[in-house]
């Protein structure tokens, strides 16, 4: 009988791993789950839970003018209907006369009454343009001795033929669009201009020089914050240019509470590594459990705040093989969501943020507890559930921690979203060339990246202070940081 219970044990443990290699093979990577799937009396009652909330919001919530805390109107899903064309792109007007103006009538000439415009959106392919600069020559007809002619402007790569704006364009198709450079070189081939990638690479090179003090600019601002959110993605390294060996490494996302973020390339994951990049740092840091942070929190000045997203993970792959104990645990989990869903709609401050929820999350992460307990005495350790409940338990002062600051978020997804970029590039790129090709990658990502949580157009930008960037005084350069450019440039 004993035999037949390790075997039914041994039996389940392995369905649940097929399974769960399955769905990462096979199923669907979004973490959404359909609210059927949770046990009815329990959606029940997180249900009547937020609706007894709904009118009980913070007195800051209600002060609030109403152009603020008023929810845009958003269109129904699959809802016909086109929506304008920008105004802001130019128009090519067209005007389409009838043949014939002579009124069928009367017979006299009609007049122009008004008229009707109907939009259609076309495209032209991107141009190349080269810039002469012309520089005169002046001699001394009389003497016949000296020569004067300008000086040329700097430029970014010096004795480069790529101006500031080819020079964007190849960085930004890289590293925002995930157009390697052997691409780009077929399609800067059917516009009848021949460049080769290792002169592209040059350029990459080149630019990262140039942009690196900027970065460092942003890395200071960054650790100025008083929370800070990081993850990191694993990537394939060329030892050098030379070798076919490839090794793993890594590049880490950090983001400051200004939308800032600076990416790292390590090669290894060891604990040094964080310690190294955050220094003397103090305040929260939200991150995963991984074991390179553990030197980190060993010192009080820097506090783990825990990632809700991950635990949520955890329970959402036990749910085929425990549905009861999981669906209940994601329903509580979901409820907590509500939570930062109704206070980021109210337009709450941290601390209206924080009050609400010493209010309704504080109670909602006793019944966590109190389920994850009860579970936890009934489900085997090496299951889906069981590991599920483990990274509970272990991260539990962690996980709690969002409730104590209105700054902290409930989850480290922010990080896991700069992150993306790095992901969809790396199945296009593959790997890195080189350790120094992989920092240079980090320095690129790190503007391209603070650029998109700021709402700048890369292009726009990178091409601006490339322009600028030769004669920029090194006093201000903190002038040609994403921010500081956006502050300059409050229409881009």
């Amino acid at each position: 009988m004993h035999q037949l219970r390790v075997a039914l044990r041994e039996n389940g443990f392995l369905r649940s791993r097929l399974e769960e290699l399955l769905r990462a093979r096979y199923g669907p990577k979004a973490a959404r789950i359909d609210p059927n799937q949770l046990e009815i009396p329990f959606v029940e009652l997180v249900g009547i839970m937020v609706e007894e909330r709904k009118d009980d919001l913070h007195p800051t919530a209600r002060e609030a003018p109403d152009d603020e805390t008023a929810e845009r109107p958003r269109r129904k899903r699959g809802a016909h209907g086109r929506k304008p064309l920008p105004k802001d792109i130019p128009r090519v007007r067209v005007e389409l006369h009838p043949q014939e103006l002579t009124c069928t009538s009367c017979r006299r000439d009609m007049q122009r009454i008004g008229e009707e415009v109907t939009e259609e959106l076309d495209w032209r392919p991107a141009s190349l343009f080269v810039t002469e600069h012309v520089r005169p020559k002046y001699a001394c007809k009389h003497c016949q001795e000296g020569v004067a002619i300008a000086e040329l402007p700097p430029r970014a790569i010096e004795k480069g033929r790529p101006g500031p704006g080819l020079l964007a364009q190849v960085l930004v198709s890289k590293y925002a669009d995930h157009l390697p450079l052997h691409r780009q070189e077929g399609i800067f081939a059917r516009h009848g201009i021949e460049l080769s990638r290792s002169t592209m690479c040059d350029w990459v090179r080149d630019s990262a020089g140039l942009f690196w003090p900027i970065v460092k600019e942003v890395k200071q601002s960054v650790l100025e914050s008083a929370v800070i959110h990081v993850d990191d993605t694993g990537v394939l390294c060329q030892e050098n240019s030379k070798s076919q060996r490839k090794r793993s490494a890594h590049l880490w996302a950090w983001i400051g509470d200004r939308g800032e973020v600076v990416f790292d390339f390590t090669l290894t994951k060891e604990e040094h590594e964080p310690k190294r990049f955050l220094g003397d740092w103090r305040g929260y840091l939200q991150c995963d459990a991984g074991s390179s942070y553990h030197a980190i929190f060993a010192s009080p000045k820097v506090v783990e705040v825990g990632c809700w997203a991950h635990a949520r993970r955890g329970f959402l792959d036990a749910l085929p093989s425990d549905t009861g104990r999981a669906s209940r645990l994601l329903g509580l989990v979901q409820a907590l969501y509500a939570v930062e869903k109704s206070a980021k709609a109210a337009g709450l401050d941290p601390p209206a943020r924080h009050e609400l929820r010493q209010r309704d999350s504080k109670p909602m992460l006793e019944r966590i507890r109190e389920e994850v307990e009860r579970a936890g005495r009934e489900v085997l350790p090496k299951s889906a559930l069981g590991e599920a409940i483990g990274y509970v338990n272990n991260q539990w002062r962690a996980l709690n921690r969002f409730v104590e600051d209105g700054r902290l978020s409930i989850d480290n997804n922010a990080a896991e979203r700069a992150l993306r970029t790095v992901a969809v590039g790396r199945s296009n790129w593959l790997f890195t060339g080189s350790p120094d090709g992989g920092k240079r990658a980090a320095t690129i990502y790190s503007l391209i990246g603070t650029c998109k949580l700021l709402g700048i157009e890369p292009f726009a930008y990178l091409r601006d202070v490339l322009e600028r960037i030769p004669t920029h005084p090194a006093s201000r350069i903190v002038e040609l940081t994403p921010r500081g450019w956006m502050a300059a440039h409050p229409a881009s």
